[in-house]
């Protein structure tokens, strides 16, 4: 079976159990957002709003919020679809074992998009933008923002819908200076397909046309966000993993329609002319700051008869991208490694904001005749990923060698970083590359876009046992106001707020004076914070602290450091200064009168009863 649309998909899930329906008038100005949160946080099912405040149309969330239920959706093709993703990236499995591949040359072949304008349900009927629910997540925010958009765009050397690009960049509606239902804003990041398509246009000095599509079946989102194989189309892949063709048509200005969404938006994105975008929410659990953006004038807001509005809420780690994450994962399995010799897995961190750290074991093979173990191959690899599309954009990478131990699993965050932290040689393995390029959501730097990396590359024997607790000699005084163990060999250390880089001399010098004499072996990380025991709460805590909140050249110190021929380390514990500086952004949080709005709707009588 496929979906033809999000409203089957509702009425399956409903049908199912996996579906709960807000009936009170909910507001969209942060109440949508909180009630999403809450439900999301209990592993609760998808919810439909059918009474938003200011909107004729209601609007629906967290339909992929667990994998379980992602999968569920797709129970009828995710296995096919993982097949055809595996001998796209090794065609040679194809040829050795044609009768297992059999039907996905079938699969692939009714997954071409299917040019079909004649009676399509989007052409109902057309509104404005402010007839769409004006969505604000957290308060802070610059105004209503699309979250789950696909945005599709054509190359300008090779128009068509098979070198067209689908991705999900967030949309802003209305605040700042746009016009109202004239203009939005288009934010998009770095190594993002859409730049490609601005680019050439900027080149020919004419608009990029943009279409912008929301709801529709869902398989069509999940193509949106899909890091798909070079070649691989994303409309092919919605239509093979929806198991349904992508229907569309262009309408009489020349836009893309997806003859299946729930509403598309039209616009032309003009070379060179931004407008401020922001702030805004976002996946590191910070708000992402004002920054000129492309400024996107609005054609047209197509939208079906039964239309929904589709949207998510994004926050610091786990939310419902995380689910889009593993079920990524579930269908990609290990493409990535794959593209990489001698690595053997990576994964980035949800609970670290995901760009912030990445794990990653690759085998260390060079120098095999050797008894003593060093990095050497997995210093390579280590350049390799930092240099492989949005991996590049990493700000830490721990990398390990997979002959030290088999078994290791980098999506076990304790245990990954307790081999990491077991074998580092401190005045060796570290590896830092500055003035570069990082995550656009990332403020750890002081630019957009601009910040360091640092590279640990870890191989050989264990060289030292960890403190799981610290010795009864242990102390450090004041401007030190408190401290605790994170995990085995990580001390969080609670020191005054952040005023300027140099206030830290004065820190460094206290830890290392007092504790010169010390054998610290069994400790080598030490963290700076603005409260030990938040951080030290939880091992996610610990990791989303220390690595969303700290840049490598400009935080890393450590007792003992010297350069040797531009090579910088240390020969007592490492030093992270993760405390919010200045020119961070704002932590997100949640507003305490309307959390209490979420709470009656989860007491006797309110449509989450049972659910919260």
């Amino acid at each position: 079976m496929g979906y033809s649309s999000l409203q089957a998909c509702i009425t399956d899930l409903e049908k199912n159990g996996q579906l709960v329906r807000i009936k009170e008038q909910v507001d969209p100005h942060l109440q949508m957002a909180a009630i999403h949160l809450r439900v999301f946080e209990n592993e609760g099912p998808a919810i439909l709003f059918e009474n938003v405040k200011g909107s004729k149309f209601p609007a629906v969330s967290n339909l992929f919020g667990t994998l379980d239920r992602s999968k569920f959706i797709f129970r009828d093709t995710l296995e096919k679809i993982k097949i055809l993703v595996d001998i796209k990236n090794d065609p040679i499995k194809a040829i050795k074992n044609p009768f297992k591949y059999a039907g996905v040359g079938l699969t692939a072949l009714s997954a071409l998009p299917m040019k079909s304008g004649a009676g399509a349900p989007i052409k109902f009927g057309k509104c404005n933008i402010n007839d769409i629910p004006q969505i604000v997540n957290w308060p802070m925010d610059g105004g209503p923002f699309v979250t789950m958009p696909q945005v599709y765009t054509e190359d300008a050397d090779k128009p068509g819908i098979m070198n067209a690009n689908l991705g999900m960049y967030r949309i802003q509606l209305a605040g700042n200076d746009y016009i109202q239902n004239q203009e939005i804003g288009l934010h998009y990041q770095i190594h993002r397909g859409i730049g490609v398509h601005q680019t050439k246009a900027n080149a020919k000095g004419q608009p990029l046309k943009v279409s912008i599509f929301v709801g529709g079946p869902p398989a069509h989102p999940v193509a949106a966000v899909m890091p798909l194989p070079e070649g691989l189309s994303e409309m092919t892949f919605a239509g093979a993993l929806g198991n349904r063709r992508f229907r569309y048509f262009y309408d009489n200005e020349g836009f893309c329609i997806s003859a299946d969404a729930d509403f598309v938006i039209t616009g032309t994105v003009m070379p060179h002319e931004n407008k401020p975008e922001g702030p805004f929410g976002d996946h590191l659990g910070y708000y992402s700051l004002v920054h000129p953006f492309p400024l996107m004038k609005v054609h047209n807001v197509y939208h079906r008869k039964d239309a929904i509005w589709s949207f998510t809420v994004v926050g610091r780690p786990p939310q419902e991208d995380t689910s889009f994450g593993a079920l990524i994962h579930e269908i990609t399995g290990s493409a990535i490694p794959k593209e990489i010799p001698g690595l053997h897995a990576v994964n980035a961190v949800d609970a670290a904001g995901v760009h912030p750290l990445l794990f990653a074991i690759g085998s260390e093979r060079y120098t095999p005749y050797l008894k003593e173990r060093k990095p050497q191959e997995i210093v390579t690899i280590a350049n390799h990923i930092l240099g492989k599309g949005q991996l590049s954009l990493a700000k830490y990478l721990f990398i390990a060698a997979h002959e030290d131990d088999p078994k290791l699993n980098v999506n076990d965050i304790g245990g990954f970083l307790k081999h990491i932290l077991q074998r580092v040689d401190l005045t060796r393995d570290l590896h830092f590359h500055t003035n570069t390029t990082i995550d656009t959501l990332d403020y750890s730097g002081e630019g957009l876009n601009s910040g360091s990396k640092l590279a640990v590359t870890v191989a050989g024997d264990i060289k030292r046992e960890l403190w799981t607790e610290l010795p009864d000699w242990f102390n450090l005084p004041r401007p030190i106001t408190g401290y605790k163990m994170a995990m085995p060999g990580v001390l969080m250390v609670e020191v005054p707020k952040h005023v300027n880089h140099k206030d830290i001399d004065n820190i460094i010098s206290i830890i290392e004076y007092h504790l010169q004499d010390e054998d610290l072996n069994g400790m080598p990380l030490i963290v700076l914070c603005d409260d030990a025991g938040f951080a030290a709460q939880t091992i996610n805590n610990f990791v989303w602290v220390t690595f969303t909140r700290s840049n490598p050249s400009h935080d890393i110190y450590g007792v003992g450091s010297f350069t040797e021929h531009k090579h910088w380390g240390c020969k007592g514990p490492l030093i992270i200064d993760a405390r919010i500086k200045p020119h961070h952004a704002p932590v997100l949080e949640r507003v305490p009168e309307v959390e209490k709005t979420v709470d009656k709707l989860g007491e006797k009588g309110g449509s989450l009863f049972g659910v919260i």
